[in-house]
């Protein structure tokens, strides 16, 4: 029994003192198809296409000399849609919904890409600060706030994620929990109205992941 309404999102799960909550993140591995030793079935080609998809928007944003980093953020967007979709399952943890996985992710890729435009791109990093055609009085204003945008990237792509991810998920626990005090023809509209919620927040797990995944595209796409 919920001793509290967000005690769902709360990882207190485990057998013999082990958490389980986290084992959710590697089940995501079991979905791969297995390519290397299996007949291409219709899972392998829709998961290449959505694959190939994906390669060629990041090649354009990330540019043709770069193209090679397309399997980062191919890798980044599989990882968290598999976990927003197997946190739509009942029982199981969503760990994207925590801010300990998603700044575990946002927080290592935003650090990497500051170090490496900072060492190898310093000029550009420094004239990023200043649009073009900013008056001479404003420079130092908007050195402040280019700075201020820089450092909270992290923060609102990790925040962004887990939140969509437990509004979602807090909805559908709200309604739940009305189930047994309805009468049999409200308790039909509440199982209609979960199942579209449902439906809904499938296509949040995929439209955040890309999100994620296109905008850690785009961070990296401004240190070269």
């Amino acid at each position: 029994m919920m001793s509290n309404l967000f005690s769902t999102f709360d990882p207190s799960s485990g057998i013999l003192n082990i958490p389980l909550n986290w084992t959710s993140t590697l089940l995501g591995l079991m979905f791969f198809p297995f390519t290397l030793w299996a007949m291409p079935s219709r899972w392998t080609l829709l998961w290449t296409s959505i694959t190939s998809t994906l390669h060629k928007e990041f090649k354009i944003l990330l540019g043709p000399q770069n193209s090679s980093g397309t399997i980062l953020f191919i890798s980044l967007f599989s990882l968290i849609m598999f976990n927003n979709f197997l946190g739509l399952l009942p029982y199981v943890f969503t760990s994207t919904s925590h801010l300990t996985m998603t700044l575990s992710l946002a927080l290592p890729l935003w650090i990497s890409f500051m170090m490496f435009g900072w060492i190898h791109n310093t000029q550009h990093m420094l004239a990023h600060l200043v649009p073009m055609s900013t008056p001479g009085p404003l420079m130092p204003f908007m050195v402040l706030i280019e700075m201020i945008s820089n450092l909270i990237r992290p923060g609102t792509l990790a925040i962004r994620l887990a939140a969509n991810m437990i509004a979602g998920h807090l909805l559908l626990t709200l309604l739940g929990n009305t189930g047994p005090s309805l009468t049999t023809s409200l308790l039909t509209i509440l199982i209609i109205s979960q199942i579209l919620l449902l439906l809904l927040e499938s296509a949040v797990a995929i439209i955040q992941s890309y999100v994620f995944a296109v905008l850690s595209t785009l961070y990296a796409s401004e240190v070269n």
